[in-house]
């Protein structure tokens, strides 16, 4: 079994300055995010939000089959931040800061311009497994708080961090980049999120890019050319 390298096994809260624990501190990025979340499912009535809908949305119909690819990514996020925090902090870094970044473009987004869709089915069609598992995500999850997508941010930041990976082989890479693809429909095609969510989660990716990225990965290679 591959040895994580760093030994959490010495971790106190006492040591979050050291130089190898201090990455661990970027976690309370995530109790911050659920803080928000929580205020702007709750206390943010729906009918304050405004409504999300582009023509798109009416030439997407709901299909139950990519349900397997939106309860996917949330296994895709939890291992990718399991395993660079394990074996890679550097990368663990830039995706929590990528992860971070995203995290409050979208609820400064969410408080500002409160948003919502209303295209979730009244019924479905077909009465199957995946069509249990939609019906239980709408049960918790409110249309409110949608634009743009967290669901595609996030993975955009997992294919961005591992593109840059030159440990990671082309054939996972070209695989998380289809699976990326599959996710931005999928929150579409399962009524989570509009066509619109999704292509205003493409900027708020590429500020991301820019601020963790930029310096370090991008500037030295257009000055190469």
């Amino acid at each position: 079994m591959k040895k994580p390298v760093v030994d959490y096994r010495e971790f106190r809260f006492s040591r979050l300055n050291e130089p190898r624990f201090s990455h661990v501190k970027l976690l309370a990025g995530w109790l911050v995010y659920f803080a928000l979340y929580f205020i702007t499912e709750n206390l943010i009535p729906a009918e304050r939000c405004h409504p999300v809908h582009c023509f798109l949305d009416d030439l997407i119909p709901f299909n139950e089959f990519f349900a397997i690819f939106y309860v996917a990514w949330f296994f895709v996020i939890f291992g990718a931040l399991l395993y660079t925090f394990l074996y890679n902090v550097e990368n663990f870094r830039k995706l929590q800061t990528f992860l971070i970044l995203t995290q409050v473009v979208a609820m400064t987004c969410y408080v500002l311009w409160p948003s919502r869709q209303d295209l979730r089915p009244d019924s479905f069609v077909r009465d199957n497994l995946l069509t249990h598992v939609m019906a239980f995500i709408y049960s918790f999850d409110t249309s409110t708080g949608v634009c743009p997508s967290l669901h595609v941010g996030y993975i955009i930041a997992v294919l961005s961090v591992a593109w840059k990976d030159e440990d990671c082989p082309l054939w996972g890479k070209l695989a998380l980049l289809l699976f990326t693809v599959l996710v931005a429909l999928a929150v579409c095609f399962v009524k989570q999120h509009s066509a619109v969510d999704v292509l205003c989660a493409l900027p708020m990716c590429l500020l991301a890019e820019i601020l963790v990225f930029g310096r370090s990965y991008w500037l030295p290679r257009l000055r190469a050319r």
